[in-house]
């Protein structure tokens, strides 16, 4: 099936009903129907059905939908059956959290490799991982061919490393740096995070809980 044409909150929304199925099935419920899962996640019933319906659909009239399958359906639809090599860059506070707490293997991906510019800290080992100099990169890439990196270095560092990367054969990032990688770089996949812009949205809706 093509998927393009899809909307960006569609898939958005596709590891939720991934994690919330998981959890139903890791509970014993094997069988759930489209109204019980939406009052479980908070949307409609037929928003549901709308989102797995632009995917094929995948519940049975009068039956509902198998937690266990659905899930698997939508776990190959994201791409987790199948994960791809991922490298992270930069170890200090948040990178090395993010390495030792992200289950990588569980949302699609495998982390083979990590780089850092200090070298006070190249040789320690992560999650069985040794830390690598990011003057290595070239040869790293170009042997274990890693489609997505993970960015966790300062903004200033990213633009030259992205473009460096992404001759490498870097397909996407996950970039918790404040450089908008999107805006540069077309036909390569980004995922900016901005926990500022997350706190900063949070602030919004408890400022306005009461309006």
């Amino acid at each position: 099936m093509n998927n393009k044409g899809i909307s960006p909150y569609v898939i958005k929304r596709l590891p939720r009903y991934y994690r919330f199925l998981g959890e139903l099935s890791n509970s014993g419920i094997k069988r759930i129907s489209s109204a019980e899962l939406s009052r479980r996640m908070g949307l409609t019933a037929s928003q549901i059905r709308q989102d797995l319906n632009c995917f094929g659909g995948f519940g049975q009239q009068g039956y509902g939908y198998n937690t266990d399958i659905l899930r698997d359906e939508i776990g190959a639809i994201l791409g987790v059956d199948r994960p791809k090599k991922a490298i992270l860059i930069g170890l200090g506070n948040l990178g090395k959290a993010i390495t030792l707490h992200l289950n990588f293997e569980e949302k699609g991906f495998s982390l083979i490799g990590l780089f850092d510019s200090k070298e006070s800290l190249v040789g320690n080992v992560i999650r069985n991982i040794p830390i690598r100099s990011t003057n290595t990169l070239d040869d790293f890439c170009r042997e274990n061919k890693p489609e997505a990196a993970i960015l966790c270095i300062p903004k200033t560092a990213v633009p030259d490393i992205a473009d460096h990367l992404i001759k490498l054969g870097i397909k996407g990032f996950l970039n918790f740096s404040h450089y908008d990688l999107a805006l540069k770089y077309e036909g390569i996949v980004v995922e900016n995070v901005h926990f500022g812009d997350n706190l900063m949205t949070l602030s919004y809706n408890i400022k306005n809980m009461d309006k």
